[in-house]
């Protein structure tokens, strides 16, 4: 069953942002809890807190926790010359690669070689700036909210560092 969800970019202010639903209806919420970008929560429609996402002290690591705060994975870069390469591990539930080639806005998800999920950067003129995701793996749709603005974070972080050096 594939699902596909729509996140706003928000990212350069704190604060709230819909995640809405192919439909264009409301299907949860982004709390981004810091204008640096350092940690999200993620709501359901129903306000229920179900993810929440972070960076580890002084790491480049993203963790994920579930909604009581229980780590259920952690997403880290991984340096290639020409891709943007990253890799979720989510525990006994498999270890995911995310690679954009680059000048690409769009992430494919494979696991052991086969395509589970992608986002990508929107260009409609209803939902511009935000990011679509669609999800066919064996994870939660939310979960992957965090994921996709952890790879966002760490993105900005390391533009950031490029800039400064």
């Amino acid at each position: 069953m594939s699902m596909e969800l729509y996140v706003t970019d928000n990212f350069f202010n704190s604060g709230r942002t819909e995640i809405l639903n192919a439909a264009g209806e409301a299907a949860g919420m982004l709390d981004l809890r810091s204008a640096f970008g350092s940690a999200l929560d993620v709501y359901a429609s129903s306000g229920e807190l179900l993810y929440t996402g972070k960076f580890r002290l002084m790491l480049r690591r993203w963790q994920v926790m579930d909604g009581s705060g229980r780590e259920i994975g952690e997403l880290r870069p991984k340096f290639t010359l020409f891709s943007k390469k990253f890799e979720y591990d989510a525990g006994q539930r498999g270890v995911y690669e995310i690679e954009s080639p680059n000048f690409s806005k769009e992430y494919i998800m494979t696991q052991d070689g086969v395509e589970v999920a992608h986002f990508a950067r929107t260009s409609s003129w209803m939902l511009s700036g935000a990011y679509q995701l669609q999800n066919a793996s064996p994870l939660d749709e939310y979960e992957l909210v965090a994921v996709v603005m952890g790879v966002n974070a760490i993105r900005k972080r390391q533009r950031s560092a490029a800039n400064s050096s």
